[in-house]
């Protein structure tokens, strides 16, 4: 006869981890003060992760988001503005790390490009479009079976000077 101690011992482990996970909370914000974390989230949420790139630091779990986000905290402790905190972000990582980089020179594509994207897809489809319009209606006419079945027999024409061989 089997020993069924193994199972007791298996259910009193799941019970007790079952037990254990219900008292998970959510971790508090780090800063003492809730002014600062107001603010330091605010300032982390106009930040790119550099990691992630589709989310802010704020929003972000990657470690590098997390020191940022304590480094925006000992900034704001020590009295720098958001503006100063912001400078030092963009001389750091580049205008990169900002969701809204200002319009110059070196972030011109990222301003000017998806409108130049939008006027090139248009222009392409006016093109297309006039092209087809200038194309008689037999263009459009549809195919054929002969066309488009690979199993259909091509008809065979030898020249008029082509010599017969036999089979042999």
């Amino acid at each position: 006869m089997r020993n069924p101690m193994p199972r007791q011992v298996i259910a009193g482990l799941c019970f007790v981890l079952a037990a254990l996970s219900t008292h998970a909370v959510e971790a508090p914000p780090v800063a003492a003060n809730p002014q600062i974390e107001a603010r330091m989230m605010a300032i982390s949420n106009e930040l790119r992760c550099l990691v992630c790139q589709n989310q802010t630091i704020a929003d972000s779990h990657a470690e590098l988001a997390v020191d940022l986000r304590q480094e925006i905290r000992e900034m704001i402790a020590a009295g720098q503005s958001d503006q100063q905190i912001r400078d030092y972000m963009t001389e750091r990582y580049g205008d990169f790390v900002l969701y809204r980089p200002p319009f110059k020179a070196s972030t011109m594509v990222l301003w000017l490009g998806p409108a130049l994207l939008l006027l090139l897809a248009v222009g392409t489809l006016i093109r297309v479009l006039r092209r087809r319009q200038s194309l008689g209606a037999d263009a459009f006419e549809p195919e054929t079976d002969a066309d488009t079945d690979p199993d259909a027999t091509i008809p065979f024409n030898p020249p008029e000077n082509a010599r017969h061989v036999p089979n042999r």
